[in-house]
């Protein structure tokens, strides 16, 4: 009976192990992405560390997301309805406090580009993560879940990031498709 028993909590655990494993590769960017072009989901550094970045693959909520996170290229790009929700979303979550209202920089950094405070911020991936994590430098994350702790609904969903992107690229040489 005993051996019944010890079989039984052994399958249990097996299968929670599997069920979360699966959970962590989905989240963690390594499975494949249930989106267009089905490939893997793009590997995202923090802007502070380099190290790995866990972002849900079911956030990619759009299809314009969905192919960012597959391929780290901004399809908002010279899109005038998502430059002007970028703008508006710019305005919405006050980075003009820190950027300035053409992101040309104040007390924060300009991110028009060509040269950037933060190397990486000249591809759209690397302002993505930047935006999304935050940085040493005093910008607080802005990812949803990570904006407020307290308050996992509060924040950017990368959509609305990948918008931004292109109202900020809409205004200089950089569109950084590249």
């Amino acid at each position: 009976m005993q051996k019944v028993k010890l079989s039984a909590i052994c399958a249990v655990l097996l299968l929670v192990v599997t069920a979360c494993s699966k959970g962590d590769n989905a989240a963690g960017g390594t499975s494949p992405a249930a989106s267009s072009g089905g490939g893997e989901m793009v590997k995202f550094e923090a802007t502070q560390d380099s190290q790995p970045l866990v972002i849900k693959a079911e956030l990619f909520d759009t299809p314009a997301a969905k192919e960012f996170m597959t391929t780290g290229k901004n399809p908002y790009i010279g899109n005038a309805e998502a430059i002007e929700k970028g703008h508006k979303l710019f305005n919405l979550y006050s980075c003009t406090q820190c950027h300035g209202p053409e992101a040309k920089g104040q007390v924060g950094p300009g991110l028009l580009g060509p040269t950037f405070h933060y190397p990486k911020n000249a591809t759209n991936k690397g302002m993505f993560e930047t935006i999304w994590h935050g940085t040493n430098g005093g910008m607080g994350a802005k990812g949803i879940g990570l904006m407020d702790p307290t308050d996992p609904a509060n924040g950017l969903k990368p959509d609305e990031i990948l918008k931004i992107i292109a109202w900020i690229r809409s205004h200089g040489g950089v569109t950084g498709n590249e």
